[in-house]
């Protein structure tokens, strides 16, 4: 009795069942043996390869898109989240952006930071072509300080408060952050900038500040927030042309 040539998977192809003394005779849609399945031929395999690569491409990073606002060659990349919070903003930015002497940002944080990552953010900013409100520069030695800060905030296009430690200890003493921010809340436009704390603490002090969406450090670097925020208050025109 003649014996298959290839007894454990069959023969994978046509002629090779044909040139097999065993199973020459059979028809040739049989050639596959019964106990032979290919993993690269599975249909299960296929989908569950296919649903694990989807699963992997839609998380993280990769669920972020372009804002309306972007450039047709911005590189800069948004969650669902921030682009629902900063839509509203970028919507007054262009209202604003007819009205004359306008700064772009005014820019509210704790005295203590001034020198550190107020500054930090605030030459960030400036290094994309951003003009900031910030008083380190913008108050003069022996000027009213509470007169400049209404002065800055009638005069810029949207206001971002930096929410450090030392800013949270200075709303809880009524400092003049707490004076700032008070006028920012009330124009509705504002973005919280988190640094080195939580919303959670944020919540603890000013709730609501704390129920407002932003940005945190705790996400992505300094340099990536002031890219947003640079891209945020630029014209429409000046998007077209870059």
């Amino acid at each position: 009795m003649s014996r298959c040539t290839a007894p454990r998977y069959g023969h994978r192809t046509a002629s090779a069942a044909a040139n097999c003394p065993a199973c020459s005779s059979r028809s040739s849609r049989s050639y596959y043996s019964p106990s032979y399945s290919s993993p690269y031929s599975d249909s299960s395999y296929s989908s569950n390869r296919l649903n694990n690569n989807s699963s992997n491409n839609s998380g993280g990073k990769s669920r972020n898109k372009k804002a309306s606002w972007s450039s047709i060659s911005s590189t800069i990349l948004y969650t669902p989240e921030e682009i629902k919070t900063l839509t509203p903003v970028r919507e007054n930015v262009e209202k604003r952006s007819n009205l004359p002497d306008l700064r772009d940002i005014f820019l509210c944080h704790a005295w203590d930071d001034r020198k550190e990552s107020a500054k930090e953010l605030h030459d960030l900013l400036e290094s994309k072509g951003v003009s900031v409100w910030f008083s380190e520069k913008d108050v003069l030695l022996g000027s009213p300080l509470m007169r400049e800060i209404d002065r800055g905030l009638a005069k810029s296009k949207v206001g971002i408060v930096l929410v450090t430690p030392s800013f949270l200890e200075r709303i809880n003493n009524a400092g003049i952050a707490d004076k700032e921010l008070s006028a920012l809340l009330a124009r509705d436009l504002l973005i919280p900038i988190v640094h080195n704390t939580t919303y959670e603490n944020l919540r603890d002090v000013s709730p609501l500040l704390g129920s407002r969406s932003g940005l945190s450090t705790a996400e992505e670097t300094m340099a990536e927030i002031a890219a947003k925020l640079a891209e945020l208050v630029t014209p429409e025109d000046a998007l077209i042309e870059a």
